[in-house]
Order: structure tokens, then sequence, then C-alpha cells
């Protein structure tokens, strides 16, 4: 006859058997708990090592990158194959950026207040200077009894942001921050999304709505836009030859007319690469690879 086999009897969770170790002995009902426990700090640990090792899902909140990007698509972001290679001219990038200066604070009565910013409002140009170009940093490299002047986004009733410009008076010796002017700050660092035109050490110009790299003008699916100038005295780069500096990037978005980028403020740093959108997922009409991945179109 055969002997009928013991039934393996399931061991413990970890969590469970660590707990007896230190003298506790929970019943059933707090062995599952534990256990429930213990599946939920796994799922957490894998997902927080997924989103910052493998991949990251996101979306472009305005129109900077159409038609390739929609505002409504939402797509996942490759980031471990560029542990082992670096992103080239033409293909869309995701990265790091400073997009503003938040502020946290106003001292009552100073020239901050009298002008009416409050907290909140996010400062976007100093003095027509992009705050990604520097930050409050902007601020030292003014000549001495300069007139600040700030355009900023500030909520407005209906609970929107709209584009305001503030007054705040002249410099004195020595000032380096808006601080003086009764402001405390914080820097806005947003994901960006953009198409990489050129690397340090490249020369890159926008003119006749092409873009030229050293000299020679970009062809191909990627950069078959019009991409534009105009005499806005915030766009200082690209407009005329810019040397793009070692460790930086110049960008563009594929809506040229409708993009802040690096025509604006200057250069993206290497550093702050995240990675390649590699898979559209939503819409469903839209579904499917992206940026040259799999074959997909550009």
């Amino acid at each position: 006859m055969f002997r009928r086999r013991r039934r393996r009897e399931r061991r413990p969770a970890l969590i469970v058997r660590l707990v007896r170790r230190w003298g506790w002995n929970p019943g059933r009902v707090a062995s599952e708990v534990l256990e429930w426990v213990e599946v939920l700090v796994v799922a957490g640990a894998l997902a927080a090592l997924v989103m910052t090792f493998v991949t990251v899902r996101m979306h472009v909140p305005t129109g900077s990158m159409i038609p390739t990007i929609d505002p409504r698509d939402s797509f996942f972001v490759d980031r471990i194959s560029y542990y082992f290679r670096d992103p080239k001219p033409g293909d869309i990038v995701v990265f790091y950026h400073t997009d503003a200066l938040a502020v946290r604070s106003v001292v009552p009565g100073s020239p901050a207040d009298v002008a009416g910013i409050t907290p909140g409002t996010r400062i976007k140009f100093i003095n027509q200077i992009p705050v990604a170009d520097g930050g409050e940093g902007i601020v030292a490299t003014l000549p001495e009894e300069t007139h600040v002047y700030l355009i900023a986004l500030q909520k407005t009733d209906g609970g929107q942001y709209a584009h305001r410009t503030f007054s705040l008076g002249p410099t004195t010796p020595a000032m380096d921050s808006l601080g003086p002017f009764g402001l405390t700050t914080s820097e806005k660092r947003l994901r960006y999304v953009k198409r990489l035109i050129a690397v340090g050490g490249q020369t890159v110009q926008i003119r006749g709505g092409g873009v030229y790299v050293d000299g020679e003008r970009l062809e191909g699916p990627r950069f078959d836009r019009e991409y534009t100038v105009s005499n806005d005295a915030r766009m200082r780069y690209g407009v005329v030859p810019t040397l793009v500096p070692e460790g930086k990037w110049f960008v563009l978005g594929d809506n040229s007319s409708d993009s802040l980028d690096s025509r604006y403020w200057g250069f993206a740093d290497e550093r702050d690469f995240i990675g390649e959108p590699y898979l559209r997922v939503w819409p469903l009409s839209r579904f499917g690879a992206m940026n040259g991945y799999f074959g997909s179109a550009p």
C-alpha cells in the first residue's frame, strides 16, 4: 500500500518569523495581517526600483511636442538602456529642468508685497532672463541700481494661472537674491520632454525655418518641421550661431511656435537626463512604440 504523503506545512512569512524571534508569537489573524504588510512593502519596494531605474510613465502637459506627442498622450520612458548608451541628436529626451521659482512667503509691506506677489506665484523670468538660466543668482549679475521686474504665473480667482509682470524696484550693492525685496523662493523642477538637437561642442542656429548644426542643415523626418524664431527679447539662444557648452544639450519642442525651450533658457544638463519615451499607452488609438523604438516612427 502507498502511504499518503503528509501535506507540507506552509512556511510562515519572513516577517512572522522575525517577530517570533523578537519574542512575539502572533495569532492567526495577526499573522495574516503581517503577511499582507510584507506583500505591500515588497510590492512598494519593487515599484520604487522600477520607477527609479527602469521606466516611468508620464505625459506632456502642453502642446510643445505636437504632432509627435499630443497633450493627452501617456507614455512610458526607457531609463535602463541609457546606463549603457548615450542619447543622440534627433532623439526625444526626458530630463529634469528648473521650470520656475515658487514663491514660498512674502514679507508684509515689502516691495514684493506692494507689487501684489502672493505665495504660490511661479516666477519664470527676472528682467527677461529665464530663471532656468540661473535661478535667484540672476539678480547678482544685474548692474547696481538696475530696476528689477518679474514675469510670473499667478493664480486668478478662478483658480487658473495667468501671466503677470511685477515691478520690484532697483538693485542695491551686493544684492544677490530676491530676499531683499521680501521674497522667499524655492526652485520648481519638472520633467521636460524635448527633441535633442545638438550636444556639447557643437554650434547650432535656426534660420529660414531649419536647424543648422555646425553649418549643416538637419534633414530627415525627425526635423521635418518649421522651426521658428522671433524678435522676442526673451529668445536669446540659437537665433544666432550658439556654441553648446560641454556637458550640455540644445533642445527644441517639435511645435517650436508653442514651446519654451533652449531658445529661451539655454541648455539642458546631461546630468539631468532621465530617459527616452518608447511606448505610448494612451489613447488606445495611438497605442504603440515611439521615438524610433522597434522600428517605429521618430
